[in-house]
């Protein structure tokens, strides 16, 4: 079968591997649509970091080249034994994230936090390829909610953005702000909005400004405009409950400490790259709740993101306009997200076709 695979920076090469197998307990996908993110793209740029190719990984063992994909949607080709509430041709989606089911995060279902935790795509072999084998623990039969195969793998990152907004314990009387309207920022957008009634966004890029209102936003802000998001709230009366970091950048979360109001949640979605300042007197003073978030239960959260993807009657065109073709990975898809000139939200790449297509995701 064809495959990206992953040999160290900046190489990435299509290449033919050997076919898969299903073994014990798993499933064995033919992939329809498999996203790539800022993880992969960091991989590349400047990696390996997650990726095992210089050591074994210490859960799945894989060490070498590697098969990255983690947000993928396909259907059931093939079942090892012991699989249950499967068939084959339904369409699937799957979290991703392997857990061991016995340790006690897992008995606490924050199997995110899995002492024996690994990732399919970033720890072992994933779906950048047109086969992929994964766990049947790690899937969900979504043939039954309406999904195109484009939007279901859609359903991982949303998944994401669920968890967090679960973290920060949005409730349906009180308000968001969101700083960042990349990938997470977008989804995390769709699912505030169906959550509570006023959600304000603020980015950089007026393009996914424009998407983060028709995704529910009832403000957006454009960052360094004249215009300051303090003076838009203030405007319009409105005391962030939560304020997610979506960014990963120190000075949106200086931004997020600094806006966060007496009694606010502070929701760390983005991945801060080095050490930033806090001052701990002030937030105790105020009661600023800080609140880590990481990937996501599959259990809790992959369903409502499935839910939510089926909801929008307008389809996802707007977040994942175009889906690739596995020989234009590198060139359009990880290469413009390096350099910072993708004008997509999501990419999504179909391993089975030979050119760029429009996505169906309604």
């Amino acid at each position: 079968m064809r495959a990206a695979v992953f040999h160290g920076r900046g190489d990435v090469r299509v290449e033919d591997v050997p076919d898969v197998r299903p073994g014990p307990g798993d499933l064995m996908i033919k992939v329809q649509a498999v996203g790539i993110c800022g993880t992969d793209a960091h991989e590349f740029e400047s990696g390996p970091h997650m990726f095992p190719i210089d050591q074994p990984h210490p859960v799945s063992g894989h060490v070498g080249p590697m098969i990255p994909g983690h947000e993928l949607a396909g259907v059931v080709e093939d079942m090892g034994r012991d699989v249950e509430g499967f068939r084959r041709g339904a369409l699937v989606v799957s979290g991703a994230g392997i857990s061991c089911g016995e340790c006690f995060w897992c008995r606490r279902d924050m199997t995110n936090l899995c002492r024996h935790y690994s990732t399919v795509g970033l720890s072992r072999h994933g779906a950048l390829a047109e086969y992929v084998v994964v766990p049947a623990s790690t899937c969900i039969d979504a043939s039954g909610l309406g999904l195109t195969a484009d939007a279901a793998a859609l359903a991982q990152p949303m998944s994401i953005a669920v968890h967090a907004m679960r973290r920060g314990r949005l409730a349906p009387d009180e308000s968001a702000l969101i700083l960042g309207a990349g990938g997470i920022g977008a989804f995390l957008t769709y699912a505030a909005a169906d959550r509570c009634g006023s959600v304000v966004v603020s980015d950089l890029d007026e393009g996914r400004l424009r998407t983060a209102a028709a995704l529910g936003a009832e403000h957006t802000v454009l960052a360094e405009s004249d215009q300051s998001l303090a003076e838009v709230l203030a405007a319009h009366d409105i005391v962030p409950s939560v304020i997610y970091e979506v960014s990963g950048s120190a000075a949106g979360f200086a931004q997020a400490l600094s806006l966060a109001a007496r009694g606010t949640r502070v929701v760390m979605v983005g991945l801060q790259h080095s050490r930033v300042p806090i001052d701990a007197r002030d937030l105790s003073l105020r009661e600023v709740e800080l609140i880590g978030t990481n990937a996501h239960v599959c259990r809790l959260d992959l369903p409502e993101a499935l839910r939510l993807l089926a909801a929008r009657a307008d389809g996802w065109d707007d977040v994942a306009p175009v889906a690739l073709a596995l020989d234009d990975l590198v060139a359009e898809g990880l290469r413009p997200m390096v350099e910072r000139r993708s004008t997509r939200i999501k990419t999504l790449i179909d391993p089975w076709a030979t050119k760029p297509r429009k996505t169906v995701t309604r």
